[in-house]
């Protein structure tokens, strides 16, 4: 099978992170940078508990072009085994099953929670974080007898889906009842980032919540809040007018465009906020959101998300963030901020019980809370990962939003 492959090679690394600073798609020639599209064995399914699925949408995270991009922080490459096959939005069907793989069949229609946490790695005994539900802080990422890695799409072993099949635990499977539809399917892991965050950091009744960024993860926070019926007013911060609508339709109560003369007098007005003029440097904001969920991850997102939280609020840290010069601490403990990291997605409190969070995805979605098909702008087949990648980088060029490939096309 074809599969499009991270492999690090220290002269690959250099010359793609020198020529990619003039051409952008130096990243994606598999000439010459990290990047791989090669035929590959289809993947076995490493015991009884396991099962092989077909991948019908593989979609492209953000994340994963911070890797091609070569943003990361040198310290997530302790969690990885090279090569891996890319690709961790999973939604597809079981080809194949073990015996010990419960009441699952071949041809069920399912998605991934492609965390790799005790159970997927055979460790008898589980870490605390597991024990409690907190899959995503499993103390046992390079354990077990799996291959290094935080989940499916960055581990040797399981492949990823950004190819034709992988293979993942049984405890990683969920099927999806007919009222899901594939592409709602193929959006049910952001989403899952989404509502964990939300849900770990729920607004309270009539605050003011500030959402920076329009990319897919910041509209799913919107939605997410939304179909939670959580009763407050949000403000959204995006870039292009086609997120703007989108976070308008996904109910955004204002929303400022990222225009750089005047968004922070208009956001300071959003949020009934004062810019005040400092002797020098960026305006000092006075006022701001109780809570601020940060979806983009670079310095001036960031450093936003720090000036426009109200005194004694909240920010929430989703946009990946790795190391970033340039940040104004100063707010964090004048203000007396509580600033938190959000990873991915665990076990919920949800109508009063413990959910996996895929599973609340995809009840909220059963029950038509909400409709995410409206963010797959684009859809490839995996030869053309050349352009699938140049339109997932240049989000205004294409209007794009969630790009996915589909490998079986």
């Amino acid at each position: 099978m074809k599969a499009l492959q991270f492999d690090y090679r220290l002269d690959r690394y250099l010359l793609s992170k020198f020529a990619g600073k003039f051409d952008r798609s130096i990243y994606w020639n598999t000439k010459v940078s990290c990047l791989r599209f090669q035929e590959e064995p289809e993947p076995t399914l490493p015991n009884a508990d396991w099962v092989k699925v077909k991948v019908k949408y593989g979609g492209i995270c953000g994340s994963d072009l911070n890797l091609l991009l070569l943003r990361d922080s040198p310290a997530v490459s302790s969690f990885v085994t090279f090569p891996f096959t890319i690709g961790h939005e999973i939604v597809g069907a079981i080809a194949d099953k073990g015996r010990g793989a419960g009441c699952l069949k071949i041809g069920d229609r399912v998605v991934i929670d492609p965390i790799l946490s005790c159970a997927a790695r055979g460790i008898a005994e589980p870490c605390p974080a597991c024990r409690k539900g907190d899959f995503s802080l499993c103390a046992h990422k390079t354990d077990g007898n799996v291959s290094p890695g935080l989940l499916i799409g960055a581990c040797h072993d399981t492949g990823g889906g950004w190819s034709a099949y992988l293979v993942a635990h049984k405890s990683q499977v969920f099927s999806l009842p007919d009222e899901v539809d594939d592409l709602n399917g193929a959006l049910i892991e952001p989403f899952s980032c989404a509502l964990h965050s939300v849900l770990r950091n729920l607004p309270g009744r009539g605050d003011t919540v500030l959402v920076i960024g329009g990319g897919v993860i910041g509209l799913c926070i919107i939605a997410a809040i939304r179909a939670l019926d959580i009763d407050c007013r949000i403000v959204a911060l995006v870039k292009h007018d086609f997120q703007a609508r989108l976070a308008s339709y996904y109910g955004a109560d204002d929303i400022t465009r990222l225009r750089k003369d005047t968004y922070i007098d208009e956001l300071a007005k959003s949020l009934h906020a004062k810019a005040l003029k400092p002797l020098f440097g960026s305006a000092v904001i006075q006022g701001g959101a109780k809570t601020v969920f940060e979806c983009v991850g670079t310095k001036r997102s960031i450093n936003d998300a720090l000036r426009f939280s109200a005194n004694g609020g909240k920010v929430v840290l989703l946009g990946l963030a790795g190391i970033v010069d340039g940040v104004d601490w100063t707010t964090v403990w004048l203000n007396e901020l509580d600033v938190k990291g959000s990873f991915s997605y665990s076990t919920e409190k949800y109508k009063g019980r413990s959910m996996r969070t895929f599973e609340v995805a995809i009840d909220l979605i059963r029950r038509r809370k909400v409709d995410l098909s409206p963010l797959i702008t684009h859809r490839f087949p995996l030869e053309d990962y050349r352009n699938a990648l140049s339109t997932a980088a240049h989000k205004r060029r294409g209007a794009a939003l969630k790009v996915v490939f589909e490998p079986n096309r």
